[in-house]
């Protein structure tokens, strides 16, 4: 999921979310409620491309992934020469659940043992255990690539349907431009946790590369087309009103600072790589960031985002004739890091705690905060409603070393519950992993991950990530 991967990039803007409920692994976060401030890529490796890197150098044949709505399955990866600039990967993926539960069939039990090697062999040949995915990826430039994919699922009516993607990226100087075309695309509300299906979706993506302090900027034009459809197996809930059909434009600007209280200056071990560079340095850092965003929305989404802009009164203006609205706000993020050791000795050499508070809506916060100050003035008890409005949104995460280059992670949000008067902590979403640091690289690891909120579990591969 989103919440384990904070990539180095990537923290100010929605990252995609990793999922096995597709053969690409990964989902589009659906724009804030508050002020969508469109889609930008994370640095990630691409999902047939991960699973091709741990056949050839992992000694793993296969790649197994869990999903409530598909059971077990495992995923293998057939590597086809084109050229030296242009790769094509052909996955494969196994529903292992429904094949065990096929040999169980009229069986009583006993069903493994009453089959023959050749009824066995032709539950093999059944297509709806199978989904296949084709991409290929093409080096126009040194600084041009281009990604195409098409997947296709040979299951019955309770499995996803067939989704093709259109990746075109080019590095400006300090600047990345996307464009990125999927239909269906796939996204899930970080709110509700819900997945959703879009017809068509297409985006436009610049973003400044980020910096340690200082200035940075996004741009995106994003565009849907047809009616958003509920992953199926999902609790039902309200559409997202930016997932409706529309064209938006938005712009972001921010600041962000980062300061050291506190840096080790201790020598480490000589003659000892550490297990992962990026986590070689114990650590107390603080970091902060202001910005504001601007969005123009056109069609049905435009109508839906009225709604939900009414209650916070940041909506600076609406065309209903034209089916037109242009919002603004501002935003802001505090985080704090906390790391213990040099990631070098066999035990107890890495401790790792990160916190982040996410301000999302300036104008909610200052709603909220004026709503409660009346409150104490007019020596009243704070409502609910207005101590909801001024709490961020909050995650946390703790890393701890179990020996050598493995470690474990759990990642989580932090919500209260106003429905109770004791208004009660809990956590969000949690996420627990097991890391395996590949020294060799420097700076990658082998994650495994399970989510008990989705019910879903996933092995992935990820580079220069903290």
């Amino acid at each position: 999921m989103k919440k384990l991967r904070w990539a180095i990039d990537g923290e100010l803007w929605e990252l995609d979310a990793s999922t096995p409920r597709t053969l690409e692994g990964a989902a589009r976060a659906v724009p804030g409620k508050a002020l969508p401030l469109g889609l930008s890529r994370g640095t990630k490796l691409f999902r047939p491309i991960q699973i091709d890197f741990m056949q050839r150098f992992m000694a793993a044949p296969f790649l197994p992934s869990y999903t409530h709505h598909l059971g077990v399955t495992i995923q293998r990866v057939l590597s086809i020469p084109v050229s030296e600039n242009w790769s094509a990967l052909l996955l494969g993926q196994f529903n292992l659940r429904k094949f065990l539960s096929s040999l169980k069939e009229n069986g009583d039990g006993d069903g493994v043992r009453k089959r023959d090697l050749k009824s066995i062999g032709k539950l093999f040949l059944d297509k709806s255990l199978y989904a296949l995915g084709f991409s290929s990826e093409v080096l126009l430039t040194p600084d041009d690539t281009l990604l195409l994919s098409s997947d296709s699922y040979y299951a019955h009516n309770s499995s996803p349907i067939p989704r093709k993607k259109a990746v075109f990226h080019h590095k400006f100087p300090h600047h990345n431009l996307t464009v990125d075309a999927a239909w269906p695309a796939l996204f899930v509300d970080k709110e509700t946790g819900t997945y959703w299906d879009v017809p068509f979706s297409m985006a436009i993506d610049l973003a400044s590369l980020p910096l340690d302090s200082g200035l940075s900027y996004h741009l995106c034009l994003h565009h849907n087309h047809g009616s958003p459809k509920q992953f199926q197996g999902d609790p039902i809930a309200q559409v997202p009103a930016s997932l409706f059909p529309g064209v938006s434009a938005k712009c972001a600007f921010s600041y962000e600072k980062n300061v050291d209280i506190w840096r080790s200056k201790a020598q480490k071990l000589k003659m000892v790589q550490p297990y992962d560079i990026l986590l070689s340095d114990p650590h107390v850092s603080a970091s902060g960031t202001i910005g504001a965003a601007l969005s123009a929305n056109f069609g049905e989404s435009s109508v839906r985002l009225v709604e939900d802009a009414e209650d916070i009164k940041h909506l600076l203006y609406h065309n209903p004739t034209l089916k037109s609205t242009l919002l603004g706000d501002i935003f802001a993020s505090v985080s704090f890091t906390a790391q213990h050791g040099n990631f070098q000795r066999l035990v107890s050499d890495l401790t790792r705690f990160h916190v982040r508070m996410d301000f999302p809506s300036g104008t909610k916060f200052l709603s909220g905060a004026t709503r409660l100050a009346q409150d104490l003035l007019n020596s009243q008890q704070p409502s609910p409603e207005a101590v909801k409005m001024i709490c961020p949104t909050t995650s946390l995460s703790l890393q701890q070393q179990i020996a050598g280059p493995f470690s474990f992670r759990v990642d989580s949000g932090v919500v209260i519950d106003f429905k109770d008067k004791g208004w009660h902590i809990q956590a969000d979403q949690p996420v627990f992993a097991i890391e395996y640091a590949l020294q060799v690289l420097c700076s990658a690891k082998a994650v495994a991950w399970y989510s008990p909120k989705h019910q879903e579990f996933m092995v992935e591969l990820r580079f220069f990530e903290r």
